[in-house]
């Protein structure tokens, strides 16, 4: 691993890290297409659904992209059904449990805010053994204006009693960054995640992560005297 250190930056050492959940903590993209997929074919009908835009929309609230797509609302109830019936084709990203235990074991508060309601992630967490790990779910059925608005940030680190300048923000989209920055919050972007790594790269993170396990090495960094870190390799 490469470390290449630029500017830097004045925050206190790291308290809290807030996470997305699906392409951060979850590999969930392959069945979130199949269930959009399914949803436009029962609610639209035949033809090829618009899979490719769906995608760069990650990170995002369903019922917010279907409208920023100017697809119905009525494929929400659809992809959700599938989504649960597909729940077995998901999977913790390698090294997300170990990153969240070694995270609790430093004493760091950890919460996610995710673009699915906070039924939804509770479930999935529950499911895939995570949640015992987790301090907060914030999902975007809890929040005035989800991602790419700071809200969900702001709300996660009101229930963990945490500043913004003693927080990450983990997430695998460019809604994620957006969010984060707006919140006032360090913009960790995830290149592990379901976006293309110059989509995230052009929303100017600041930090790029390459693997789980770059977290934990992060939040180990006094940054009252840390560097931004682009982590490579």
């Amino acid at each position: 691993m490469v470390l290449r250190r630029v500017d830097p930056i004045p925050l206190e050492k790291v308290r809290a890290v807030v996470f997305d959940l699906d392409g951060v903590l979850v590999d969930s993209l392959a069945a979130a297409v199949r269930a959009f997929e399914a949803a436009y074919a029962e609610v639209v009908g035949p033809g090829d659904a618009p899979s490719d835009e769906f995608v760069r929309h990650a990170g995002r609230y369903f019922p917010d992209v279907l409208h920023a797509m100017g697809l119905p609302s009525a494929m929400a109830e659809p992809y959700v059904r599938e989504s649960y019936r597909l729940a077995d084709t998901v999977r913790a990203h390698d090294g997300v449990p170990h990153l969240l235990n070694v995270l609790r074991g430093m004493g760091i508060r950890i919460a996610v805010a995710t673009g699915r309601s906070r039924e939804r992630a509770v479930w999935l967490l529950d499911r895939l053994n995570l949640l015992p790990q987790i301090d907060v779910v914030v999902g975007s059925d809890e929040v005035r204006s989800p991602k790419p608005a700071p809200d969900i940030v702001i709300e996660a680190l009101i229930r963990l009693d945490v500043p913004a300048d003693a927080a990450i923000m983990v997430g695998g989209a460019v809604a994620d960054v957006r969010s984060a920055q707006a919140a006032g919050v360090v913009a960790a972007a995830a290149v592990w995640g379901e976006s293309a790594t110059a989509d995230l790269l052009a929303a100017r993170p600041d930090l790029v992560l390459r693997r789980p396990s770059d977290v934990h090495l992060l939040c180990g960094v006094d940054h009252r005297t840390a560097r931004i870190i682009s982590l490579t390799g």
